[in-house]
């Protein structure tokens, strides 16, 4: 299962960790192939930014804002201070590597990945919907200079 091939639609809640500061929302991934929507929910579901992502760039859209740059990643530390690594993350959160990178993967006894070293990034998965190799991950932690990001996701559409 490559991600490119793999149009999914995650709904869950991230946390974000970084220089001292705390942040949470709900999130809401749409993927498809070439192209990304990340919808970032405050607590009653209102949408408080919009993170689109595609071939020409990305745009974030929050009340009365709007930003532009060549990707996700780039985007989000103009913005944000620090780097959602978007280009990874379309693949790790389904328990893959990302093309092209060199990395580190370590498995349990049922198969499942538990943790992916990539581009810096450490990447831990402490739960899956099922005990299968083929399960997709509920709970996933990343870590990188001092950045930690979790994400829990509630509801998969594959």
């Amino acid at each position: 299962m490559q991600s490119e091939r793999v149009h999914f639609v995650l709904s869950g809640r991230v946390a974000v960790k970084y220089d001292g500061n705390r942040s949470s929302s709900g999130v809401r991934w749409m993927h498809y192939a070439g192209a990304d929507e990340l919808l970032l929910l405050a607590p009653f579901g209102q949408t408080v930014a919009r993170i689109r992502s595609d071939m020409r760039g990305a745009v974030l859209d929050m009340p009365f804002k709007h930003y532009a740059a060549q990707d996700a990643d780039e985007l989000t530390q103009q913005v944000l201070g620090w780097r959602l690594p978007l280009s990874g993350l379309r693949y790790w959160v389904l328990g893959l590597p990302a093309p092209k990178s060199v990395f580190g993967i370590e498995h349990d006894a049922n198969g499942q990945v538990i943790l992916l070293n990539q581009d810096g990034w450490a990447i831990r998965y402490t739960r899956y919907a099922a005990q299968t190799p083929d399960s997709l991950p509920l709970r996933i932690a990343l870590q990188r200079d001092g950045l930690e990001i979790q994400l829990l996701i509630d509801e998969w559409e594959i």
